[in-house]
């Protein structure tokens, strides 16, 4: 059997499904080592796998460390403007036999995550724009992916 790099895997995934750029699955890669060096790090089980849940927020904390106020605006150039769609990236590689799920692993793991305005916008702002930012909220959201 011939070894395919991970370069070429994406290469064939953005031509079969073109909704995000390239650059989108090597960070995603990234974030994945990212959030595995999170959990070692924490002392969690050594394990490899990590659920979505876990995925997002450490793909949220790598995000802020490699782009800071600029994360969104790279995110959402990528095509990604939603949690689900880090899931649409995951399963496309889990598609192409680069990334393993187990039996409880599925698309909607990366429904619930979070808001990209909050979590990628709202670190950075000033505190008074926060506060007003926050008064202005309707007291709960309908829509957090």
């Amino acid at each position: 059997m011939q070894n395919v790099s991970f370069d070429e895997i994406v290469e064939k995934i953005v031509a079969q499904d073109p909704r995000f750029h390239r650059d989108a699955y090597d960070f995603l890669r990234e974030a994945l080592d990212h959030t595995q060096q999170q959990q070692a790090q924490a002392g969690e089980d050594l394990q490899r796998h990590v659920t979505g849940q876990q995925l997002l927020e450490g793909i949220r904390d790598f995000a802020l460390r490699e782009f800071g106020p600029m994360a969104l605006t790279v995110l959402n150039e990528w095509g990604i403007t939603r949690c689900g769609d880090f899931g649409e990236i995951v399963f496309n590689l889990i598609d192409h036999q680069v990334l393993r799920k187990t039996e409880t692993d599925s698309r909607a793991d990366f429904q619930t995550g979070y808001d990209f305005q909050e979590a990628f916008l709202e670190p950075f702002l000033p505190a008074s724009r926060l506060r007003e930012r926050r008064r202005h909220e309707p007291a709960a959201r309908a829509d957090n992916t």
